[in-house]
């Protein structure tokens, strides 16, 4: 689709559809917001970059202060089971773009990845063919809300554009950030993974250096509230996706004197702590705007993480970012819609990143497109706690190394109470009862075989209808024979060029 088509694309659109559910939150209370007037709200999206699922203080971390989220949660609506699409961050983020899954749009690794064919020394298959950005022909939610008559505007980490090693071909890798994908404004958002650093000077693409010494939280927070000062003749969608906090671990003298005094469960690095709450101190700056422009009112926000945490304390939940336990893929999810939900709520029914696009399109008003897959469904029955939800699983497919190199390639199903994962290295199957086994310890696909069958199936005809990239087996089969500390090699990795991170010096 051309860039011309993509700008007239409101011709043969359908009327959104509502799904139908088995047991939305709050049972059968009645609706929040029945007997209210309907209007289009503004819509802030703020996305963490690698924030785990017990980072925030609401969430049960006792050690670190989050007071602006926490207000969020209070009063909203707080997802306890909420997912990332992916357990790296470009993935997740062309899922929240387009309402498609990874594993249909092929994007399915961190950019820009491994080269093709990838494998460490000794394993029993390499990674499958993976897109490195997200194509043009996309029709983002950005640019459908931009068709519907919203002001837009990008804020921080984009990470959809890497054409490392590609640069002298078209598409360039300028003609593929967010000014180009629906939005009228874009600060910072370009191919990087991570800051070289977020102390001005960032040196960063899209982003003018400023003032020496400030931090980019607040930079960010700045550009935000200057848009939103600007956006009061239309409704607006503004995505604030930070950079923070991933690595490098930098954050401001007072929050890391602060965290180096505190030890226990709950913090693993005291720089890491100081982050989470750098951040949350610059998203405070954000709503306080909201409220002093007169816009919380008749504005949706929502917060959650491209992906599980890497330094944070990831305990109950197994594994980390880039593994397909519930530590790599569970995240925050937190959801403010003042007259549709109702302040200090919680939901236990599983959501995903791929949700986003059909929940702003009924917020807004709008229709998909008539030939469009989307493989999300709209949560605002959830969120107002009436009308139908009906989904019986959800699914996630990470066929790549991780930039760590440590995780196992495979797929996953949540099915209910249950989560299989498939491991393509040895085509075995772990079966958990996540209302019991949160911390997935205890494996009963051999002790429930005809549920691990029912769910393998499952799975294989979603990849096989997703037309998923698979793996493929390596010349020489063996597992992996990686040596060394794995925490060590992590941050090595990190350190470098070669992985999430995307360094420029």
């Amino acid at each position: 689709m051309s860039t011309i088509s993509r700008r007239t694309f409101c011709k043969g659109l359908l009327g959104a559809g509502v799904s139908v559910s088995l047991s939305p939150c709050g049972g059968r209370s009645r609706s929040f917001a029945a007997g209210k007037a309907r209007t289009r709200p503004n819509i802030l999206l703020i996305m963490a970059d690698d924030l785990g699922w017990m980072d925030l203080h609401c969430q049960g971390n006792k050690l670190i202060d989050t007071p602006n989220l926490d207000r969020l949660a209070r009063e909203g609506m707080r997802f306890t089971d909420g997912y990332a699409a992916a357990p790296v961050c470009t993935p997740t983020r062309a899922a929240m773009m387009t309402g498609q899954s990874p594993a249909r749009l092929t994007i399915t690794n961190h950019a820009p990845g491994h080269a093709k064919d990838y494998g460490p020394p000794g394993a029993a298959v390499l990674e499958a063919d993976n897109a490195k950005y997200l194509p043009l022909d996309h029709v983002t939610i950005a640019e459908r809300l931009k068709q519907g008559g919203y002001d837009t505007a990008f804020m921080g980490k984009w990470h959809l554009s890497s054409r490392r090693g590609q640069r002298d071909k078209p598409p360039r890798e300028r003609d593929l950030r967010p000014e180009h994908q629906g939005f009228d404004v874009n600060v910072g958002g370009c191919s990087y993974g991570g800051p070289p650093t977020y102390f001005d000077p960032y040196r960063i693409p899209a982003l003018k250096d400023r003032r020496k010494g400030e931090y980019l939280p607040e930079r960010l927070a700045d550009e935000s509230i200057v848009f939103l000062r600007k956006a009061r003749t239309k409704p607006f969608f503004l995505a604030l996706w930070n950079y923070a906090v991933h690595y490098p671990r930098e954050a401001p003298a007072d929050l890391i004197a602060k965290y180096s005094k505190r030890r226990g469960r709950g913090i693993k690095i005291q720089a890491y702590a100081a982050m989470v709450e750098g951040m949350d101190k610059a998203i405070g700056r954000v709503l306080a705007a909201l409220d002093t422009l007169g816009l919380a009112k008749t504005t949706l926000v929502i917060f959650t993480s491209d992906n599980g945490s890497l330094d944070g304390d990831n305990r109950p939940l197994r594994g980390v970012k880039g593994y397909l336990y519930e530590g790599g893929i569970r995240v925050p999810w937190i959801v403010r819609w003042p007259g549709m939900v109702k302040p200090g709520t919680t939901c236990s029914t599983p959501i995903i990143s791929t949700d986003t696009y059909p929940t702003l399109l009924e917020a807004a008003g709008l229709a998909p497109a008539a030939d469009k897959v989307l493989d999300g469904r709209s949560i605002v029955p959830l969120l107002r706690q009436s009308g139908t939800f009906k989904r019986d699983a959800i699914y996630f497919h990470y066929p790549n190394y991780a930039f760590h190199k440590r995780n196992r390639l495979g797929s996953a199903i949540r099915q209910g109470r249950y989560k299989l994962i498939k491991h393509y290295d040895d085509g075995s199957v772990e079966l958990y009862d996540l209302d019991n086994d949160i911390g997935e310890r205890t494996d009963l696909s051999a002790k429930l075989p005809a549920k691990a069958r029912q769910m393998k199936a499952k799975l294989e005809l979603w990849l096989k209808q997703s037309g998923a990239k698979m793996p493929k087996r390596a010349a020489t089969a063996g597992k992996s024979k990686l040596k060394g500390n794995c925490l060590d090699e992590i941050h090595n990795i990190a350190a470098s060029d070669s992985g999430c991170v995307s360094l420029r010096r």
